[in-house]
């Protein structure tokens, strides 16, 4: 049974002409990793609030069309409850601390206080969220003494002690330095692996190319192609779209025109494959 089924969504926001989505139809299965692109303002951070539930709940407007996480209508169920399910980690970390708690540990926790999970069984929970999401040597240091990057993986973390099935990212490295983004992504990657679902908006198309099953690309507030990686990230009109092509794919291209890419070796989508392709076609 799939996780999130999405049917004729379209949604528009309060005192505003133009709906930020239009007739959007998706499916996400159990232990996906699906990543959302498209340009500035096209429905990537939207569609987040929509799988999560603040979309209808919290920002209101004007929504047509049916939403289900686990076969349940997210209009139909408090977004207190949702967030149990599907939890939601902003782009900017900050904005997503408490400003109540002075530990990590206690940063991680105030969720689950707020349900009144039994104090053990919370302890629990935010050990293994801490671990996983490497934060553990953290979890005495004030919240706002950390780093973008660490205060982006305590929020991960906190959404983690939730324990929902669906976790989705509103382009969480967007205000990281290299060195946070990688930080982040691994902790991404042990989740994946671990059968957790998640869904990223991202404008960074090498992380979306290394990392997803499945990528989404939005445009104008309709789902304008999806597919694999591989597929949807050397399409030729990308450009078209609003998004810059990843420039080893572009190099690839202009390289296989002039006869120095074999026309059987696919496209590259990673500096790996990239690479790799250039050594073969010089060992020829």
């Amino acid at each position: 049974m799939a996780l999130v089924r999405i049917t004729e969504l379209t949604y528009r926001y309060p005192q505003t002409a133009v709906p930020a989505l239009q007739g959007i139809n998706l499916v996400v299965e159990p232990g996906e990793f699906v990543a959302v692109i498209g340009a500035n303002d096209v429905g990537k951070s939207t569609l987040c609030y929509a799988l999560t539930g603040y979309v209808p709940h919290f920002f209101h407007g004007q929504m047509s069309g049916s939403v289900q996480l686990d076969g349940i209508e997210t209009r139909e169920r408090p977004l207190a409850k949702l967030v149990t399910q599907a939890g939601l980690v902003f782009q900017n970390p900050a904005t997503q601390m408490s400003g109540v708690r002075d530990t990590v540990v206690g940063e991680v926790g105030f969720g689950l206080e707020n349900l009144g999970i039994p104090r053990a069984e919370m302890q629990t929970r935010i050990d293994e969220a801490l671990a996983t999401t490497g934060t553990s040597d953290l979890a005495d240091r004030h919240p706002q003494t950390l780093s973008g990057g660490q205060q982006q993986r305590v929020a991960l973390a906190a959404m983690l002690a939730m324990r929902p099935r669906l976790l989705v990212l509103d382009e969480p490295t967007a205000q990281l330095d290299p060195m946070g983004s990688r930080e982040l992504f691994a902790a991404l990657q042990r989740l994946s692996r671990s059968g957790l679902t998640l869904v990223m908006a991202t404008h960074k198309l090498e992380w979306a190319a290394a990392y997803a099953d499945r990528i989404l690309l939005l445009h104008e507030g309709k789902l304008a192609l999806q597919g694999t990686p591989q597929a949807v990230l050397t399409r030729p009109e990308l450009a078209e779209w609003g998004i810059a092509p990843l420039p080893f794919t572009e190099a690839a291209r202009l390289a296989r025109h002039d006869g120095m890419w074999r026309e059987e070796r696919p496209l590259p989508i990673t500096l790996a494959a990239a690479i790799a392709g250039f050594l073969a076609q010089k060992r020829k």
